[in-house]
């Protein structure tokens, strides 16, 4: 048997909590985090708070439909060809379980190797994402060295650098809150079989150093503005050392004026 398994980054987060209340269908796993339900035999929806939807065995128009119902509880909804989104196709009823690069092969369809292969397949989906945005703010950092270098000035303004700087400390913590790579689900803690499976997955779908590469490219990121912050408080301070100067050199030139006309 082969099903498809679709993961896509809807919304940059989704409360779980408002979008449990509008879901009609019995829970296989719910908690702050995430929801994973069978809305009818043989398809599966998974939804995490970071944004991302997955689907296995799940039509089109049912998925497009998913997402209207639950578009109120998205912050940031997002569409069109700016979505990141993975495909695999999986087999099931094989003699053991494989993972390849386009497919994976298990020997059950059972809902718990089934909600191993879309979490996994969401994190990568979610890497994907973060790592677009960060690419981004390196990017708009390059620039901004290399008018640095050429000019020996900086062309960005104290506000706009704090703007920066707040966009890449909120990507860490979100990072942080919501990608647990390192971090086996509770359902593999017992059972050898899921945990084999879902280290698998880590290393097929490359998360663990997708997601180290991503802290250190928001790390050299975060070092640019931190330089571009010393190079803007030196500016500022010498700014208003000249100020206080010529503050100065006026009080003196006032005082020698007021005693020559007194003199």
């Amino acid at each position: 048997m082969m099903m498809k398994i679709k993961a896509i980054q809807i919304a940059d987060a989704i409360n779980i909590k408002a979008c449990k209340s509008l879901i009609q269908s019995i829970f296989l796993h719910a908690d702050s985090d995430e929801l994973f339900f069978s809305p009818k035999t043989g398809s599966y929806i998974y939804v995490l708070k970071h944004g991302v939807v997955c689907y296995a065995a799940v039509a089109e128009e049912e998925q497009q439909n998913f997402i209207t119902q639950i578009s109120t509880t998205c912050r940031q909804l997002r569409g069109g060809e700016s979505v990141c989104s993975e495909v695999i196709e999986v087999h099931t009823e094989a003699l053991q379980d494989q993972i390849s690069f386009d497919h994976i092969t298990l020997t059950t369809g059972s809902p718990e190797k089934l909600r191993l292969v879309m979490l996994n397949l969401a994190q990568s989906v979610a890497l994907d994402y973060f790592s677009g945005i960060s690419e981004r703010l390196l990017e708009d950092t390059r620039i901004h060295t290399t008018y640095l270098e050429r000019k020996g000035k900086l062309d960005i303004s104290g506000k706009t650098l704090k703007k920066y700087i707040a966009r890449i400390l909120n990507i860490k913590n979100s990072v942080s809150e919501n990608l647990y790579i390192f971090d086996s689900p509770e359902i593999t803690w017992e059972d050898e079989e899921l945990n084999n499976l879902d280290r698998e997955l880590k290393k097929n779908f490359d998360l663990k150093d997708r997601y180290r590469n991503l802290h250190e490219q928001l790390d050299i990121t975060k070092e640019n503005l931190d330089l571009f912050k010393d190079i803007m408080f030196h500016s500022e301070s010498s700014r208003l050392e000249w100020i206080i100067i010529i503050l100065i050199l006026v009080e003196v030139v006032d005082l020698f004026i007021l005693k020559f006309l007194t003199s």
